[in-house]
């Protein structure tokens, strides 16, 4: 007989969605994770100096707390305690108050052109409405949506580039800035089809609630996860690192929480040659370049509503960041990237000595991009928050190769599992009509290389265990490894 009826490879948030709903539908599951700790990029430490909590990849997470599958866990019966800013997003501009966004409409639309604020409006006031079924519908695999008319909403708009519909729907630089930001979340150039969905989405989230971090630390959504994953009887086995599938203990199924790339390697032969071709065309994108710092104080921006966000993003016109972006995925140095700079502490007075602040800001760059652009950065922040260099007391760098060292899901350190382009958005990692499975039935994918894709949300983990359970349901026994 099988050890277990699930072996799940990897213990990032999809890895540990995955066990979860396996254990919720009864079968035995083990998760093997290679590091010492769970959660992949959902991990805190003290980076510069003691006392000060770092976010080493996600920080801010407005698809954990709006997860339609991490809302049915209640994860705050095991510690988690969401924190959150009095806005989620805050878009400085030279000369002139920020855009920012509230959750609230009017107190977002006064700060855009009077006919921008009412075009803001049409856009996001539907879609809100729905907003929870919208995003239950979009976040998973391609199939008909529940809510079909805020879906058609959304289509209509999202199918074209983020560059389009800036240039087609605002007329003022405040509007338009804005929503270019919150389409850079992409990490696609703007001007390609269906970056415009980014912006929606993300703009969507920010009028459903305001962007939250996690009290203590992203790590304490993983902690969370696991405290529940061994209440319904899952298994955790830290430090083994997997290469080959025969050191996992004997199972019916496997998932892989794991890039396309790691997956063609360990399953190695169990795969047909072909598929694991099309496995190793998979496209990730560009890298990540990330810089944490520890402060003397609150980063001094011109706007001073700034520092109510828990996201800010930096980068000027929407041209700017439509320059940044293209830059960054064709290979090119950059010279202004756009930031998503984070203010964990701002929002959570855990996070720093009394007084005292960290935070992060990362930018997009070429993959495996070998050099560092600490110093653009600094300037980026200084542009728009004068005296910032001047309150650093420690800085932190990581860059592409640290994050794929960090963990190997981010490759060439693209944290998001992959490309979101049109090839590769409901296709993710190949064409398949359920994505989740692979041409040998009994191994999977659930990382954030499969739909909908990269972020802390668990969805990927979620549909890719109803897909096993499927195969679990139609078999009874034998061991995995004995089967193959």
């Amino acid at each position: 007989m099988p050890e277990f009826d699930a072996v799940v490879v990897g213990a990032g948030p999809n890895g540990l969605s995955a066990a979860l709903r396996l254990t919720e539908r009864g079968f035995s599951t083990c998760v093997v994770e290679a590091k010492s700790y769970p959660g992949g990029g959902l991990h805190s430490r003290e980076l510069g100096e003691a006392n000060y909590v770092h976010d080493e990849c996600s920080a801010i997470h407005p698809m954990g707390i709006l997860s339609p599958y991490f809302r049915t866990l209640n994860l705050q019966q095991y510690g988690l305690v969401w924190r959150h800013g009095r806005s989620s997003v805050a878009h400085p501009l030279l000369d002139r108050p920020a855009a920012i966004l509230y959750r609230d409409f009017e107190r977002t639309i006064e700060r855009l052109a009077p006919g921008d604020g009412r075009t803001w409006r049409r856009i996001f006031e539907p879609l809100a409405a729905s907003g929870e079924g919208l995003l239950s519908d979009l976040m998973g695999p391609f199939k008909l949506p529940k809510h079909w008319l805020a879906a058609l909403r959304f289509g209509l708009l999202a199918h074209r580039s983020a560059a389009n519909l800036v240039r087609g729907k605002f007329q003022d630089t405040a509007a338009r800035a804005l929503f270019a930001g919150l389409a850079g979340h992409s990490i696609l150039p703007l001007e390609h089809r269906l970056t415009a969905a980014f912006g929606l989405i993300f703009g969507l989230t920010a009028h459903l609630v305001d962007w939250p971090c996690a009290e203590g630390g992203s790590a304490r959504i993983a902690q969370a996860l696991v405290a529940k994953l061994r209440e319904g009887g899952g298994v955790l086995r830290l430090g083994e690192l997997v290469s080959d599938l025969k050191q996992l203990p004997s199972s019916k199924v496997v998932l892989f929480d794991l890039s396309p790339r790691q997956l063609s390697a360990i399953a190695g032969d169990q795969l047909p040659t072909g598929y694991r071709r099309r496995l190793d065309r998979y496209v990730y994108g560009p890298g990540t370049f990330k810089l944490d710092f520890t402060l003397d104080g609150a980063i001094p921006w011109t706007d001073p509503d700034v520092r109510g966000a828990s996201t800010v993003h930096v980068g000027g016109t929407h041209s700017e960041i439509e320059a940044s972006e293209r830059a960054a995925w064709i290979g090119d140095a950059p010279t202004a990237p756009y930031l998503i700079v984070c203010q964990q502490s701002e929002l959570d007075a855990s996070r720093a000595p009394a007084g005292k602040h960290t935070g992060y800001a990362y930018c997009h760059v070429p993959a495996g991009y070998p050099h560092d652009v600490s110093s653009l950065i600094e300037a980026q922040i200084e542009r728009f928050a004068p005296g910032f260099r001047d309150l650093i007391r420690t800085r932190h760098v990581t860059s592409p190769r640290d994050f794929e060292q960090l963990n190997p899901n981010f490759v060439g350190g693209a944290v998001t599992g992959g490309a979101a382009t049109l090839g590769q958005l409901f296709t993710r990692p190949v064409a398949r009509w359920d994505p989740y499975t692979t041409p040998n039935s009994r191994l999977f994918l659930c990382s954030g290389s499969t739909p909908p894709g990269g972020g802390v949300h668990g969805m990927c983990g979620f549909y890719a265990a109803e897909s096993a359970i499927k195969r679990l349901n139609r078999t009874s026994g034998g061991s995995f490894l004995l089967s193959m």
